[in-house]
């Protein structure tokens, strides 16, 4: 256990970091083993709580994949995944919406609630947050020996056309923590599944956010198979080549699309960090050491 004394250090040691962020927004995509796990739940909302009595102002964007995978096999749904993404049909676009809108948003809402904090939940759909379109993914025909690529259609799987941050600015001013859910709207009414770390990474840039935090159940990039090769650090312009050569590869890709996204959009730093660890998101924030992998310009 801490002794008083020690207590007092690690709280002086954060003060140069609670006020270098202070008035900053810092985007969290929540998801992984730290939103399945109830004691390590309960630890990363308290984490953000604390980030906003500090001064910070957090805003979550949440995956759930597990919860629906949960729900898909109790209807007799089949998922298919390619390159990361779920292919969404109709009968698993309604599940998606059902689980991330009303089941996985609300609970951490209520979670942080709970605590004492002070929170709103949103899908991409409320006050014209995300609008999308149809997304279509670029993949190699294996029965082309030429290598010759082709679009695929993944189904109601959203690309991002625009962000509107005006709500979520509102209702950062009045004191609340946004929890967004990655579903959104169509110009002609449709509904699209868009995953949690694109919106992230767009929304990030769309309220000019000073850190893009993506909590993940991996310690980071891996640019070997050993536990050696973990990158504590990226540039934008390596992320491509990396995915090119298959060293970024499945459910890495589209966190490490994200990371160069919101870059792009003017992010100034993005950071892929274990949240299977205990305070994960305090010790990337608040001590100089931090954890993962961080991307750079």
């Amino acid at each position: 256990m801490f002794s008083a004394l020690e207590k007092a250090n690690v709280l002086t040691e954060a003060l140069p970091y609670i006020q270098k962020f202070s008035g900053k927004t810092i985007l969290i995509k929540y998801g992984g083993h730290a939103m399945t796990d109830q004691k390590l739940a309960e630890l990363v909302l308290k984490d953000i709580i604390l980030m906003k009595l500090v001064g910070m102002n957090p805003v979550i964007v949440h995956g759930g994949g597990p919860a629906i995978n949960e729900w898909l096999q109790k209807l007799e749904i089949k998922s298919e995944f390619i390159q990361g993404l779920r292919v969404t049909d109709d009968a698993t676009m309604q599940v998606v919406e059902m689980v991330l809108t009303g089941i996985v948003n609300k609970k951490i809402v209520n979670l942080i609630n709970s605590f004492g904090g002070k929170a709103v939940g949103l899908s991409g759909k409320d006050g014209k947050l995300i609008l999308a379109k149809k997304k279509y993914l670029t993949v190699e025909n294996p029965k082309n020996s030429q290598g010759a690529q082709e679009l695929y259609d993944l189904g109601w799987v959203g690309d991002i056309v625009n962000i509107d941050p005006a709500l979520v600015h509102s209702l950062i001013q009045e004191g609340y923590i946004p929890v967004v859910a990655p579903v959104a709207a169509g110009s002609q009414g449709e509904t699209f599944n868009i995953n949690a770390d694109y919106v992230a990474a767009a929304l990030g840039g769309a309220l000019k956010a000073y850190k893009l935090v993506l909590l993940t159940d991996v310690e980071g990039i891996f640019l070997g198979e050993d536990s050696g090769s973990l990158a504590s650090e990226l540039t934008a312009q390596e992320i491509p080549q990396l995915i090119e050569e298959g060293v970024i590869k499945g459910g890495m890709i589209p966190k490490a699309e994200s990371c160069l996204e919101a870059i792009n959009m003017g992010v100034e730093n993005v950071h892929i960090v274990d949240g299977r660890k205990p305070h994960s998101l305090l010790l990337e924030i608040f001590t100089k050491e931090g954890i993962g992998t961080m991307v750079v310009k």
